[in-house]
């Protein structure tokens, strides 16, 4: 039905809306999807098409086209919470693919935009904790990590109160992966300051005993 009429319609802008948000609710990933998003984007340009498209992009393989689209999409929004859930989607997408420090970079751009995002802060205490094994050359050094995955977390705990809870929770299992009292003693590291030479970067300080 949608095809026939595309080429008739494909300059009505509200028809253009409607057919791709009743193609996108049914997840209808077509070709024709595709083409009314872009003709949409091409003769009114929005955030929301522009995530669409990079959406598409990225399911078509095309990862540095989806980037630029999502970049436009963040560029086109105008409220602060609705630009920052578009850095945090696109967060997300280079998390799952293990570009932790771009993630890392458009959590942190989320975060510029709506500081109360506290599950930004988790994503990214999460990545420190599970980079561990790459940070650091001895098995002390390897744990330390875990001290700065829990700082994160307290600070997610800190700024939003609806999933504090579950950050307290997670700051206190990174800090029981970290070095305990006896592992500082017997390694003489108190005080001392450990840096991160892995896409983490930054330092922490050993506690003192």
């Amino acid at each position: 039905m949608y095809e026939k009429l595309f080429e008739e319609k494909k300059t009505d802008v509200n028809w253009l809306k409607s057919a791709a948000g009743k193609l996108n609710s049914k997840d209808c990933d077509t070709p024709l999807f595709f083409k009314m998003v872009q003709q949409l984007h091409t003769i009114e340009p929005s955030a929301k098409s522009a995530f669409y498209l990079g959406r598409l992009a990225e399911k078509d393989g095309n990862g540095s086209k989806a980037m630029e689209y999502y970049n436009q999409a963040a560029e086109l929004e105008t409220k602060p919470k609705d630009k920052a859930r578009v850095y945090y989607s696109i967060a997300e997408n280079m998390r799952k693919k293990g570009s932790l420090s771009s993630a890392r970079s458009y959590y942190n751009k989320a975060l510029a935009e709506n500081p109360s995002l506290g599950v930004a802060y988790l994503r990214i205490a999460k990545m420190y904790g599970d980079s561990s094994n790459s940070c650091g050359s001895t098995a002390f050094e390897k744990r330390a990590i875990n001290w700065k995955a829990a700082e994160m977390a307290e600070k997610a705990a800190r700024v939003d109160g609806s999933i504090a809870s579950n950050a307290r929770a997670a700051a206190s299992s990174y800090r029981a992966r970290a070095p305990q009292k006896s592992d500082i003693f017997s390694s003489g590291m108190a005080g001392k300051t450990i840096t991160f030479n892995c896409w983490v970067g930054g330092s922490v300080r050993v506690p003192n005993l």
